[in-house]
């Protein structure tokens, strides 16, 4: 009987540590939020939403912006300020989400069929790299779409 307890608090003893182990805590899981922006300023309340809401998940949630097609016209250095009623602009916005720290990178192969480079992207403009869609966030992903 004795043999049976100490065996069952082995097994539950070695289970939580297991559990421990490959367990990340909670603080480090945030969820993160993918929002891929391909509108360019022809479209300024998509652009201004799409910015908008990384502005809000970016309070609480890890944030990557994703800029292509079009949309890596709103983040280069000669950028126009892209306005529309009930939203901030387009350069404060970018300002408010570099200093949180968000994640902003554009598409290279966009950038050369734009004609432009990397040294055309404002600061704090990153060219993308495949790790960082994954590496962003330890939680589950959201993606939005613009």
């Amino acid at each position: 009987m004795i043999s049976n307890r100490v065996g069952m608090l082995v097994c539950v003893a070695v289970i939580v540590m297991v559990l421990a182990a490959v367990a990340v805590p909670a603080a480090e899981q945030r969820d993160g939020v993918f929002i891929h922006l391909s509108s360019g300023a022809d479209q300024p309340q998509r652009v201004l939403m799409a910015l908008k809401m990384a502005v809000i998940m970016s309070e609480d949630h890890d944030v990557l912006i994703y800029f292509d097609i079009k949309g890596i016209e709103v983040v280069l250095k000669d950028a126009p300020e892209i306005t529309s009623k009930s939203f901030l602009t387009s350069r404060k916005q970018l300002a408010v989400l570099k200093k949180r720290g968000v994640t902003m990178m554009a598409c290279p192969g966009c950038l050369e069929a734009a004609g432009k480079k990397p040294a055309d992207l404002s600061e704090g403009i990153e060219v993308a790299n495949k790790e960082a869609f994954f590496n962003f966030t330890r939680g589950r992903i959201l993606s939005l779409d613009y």
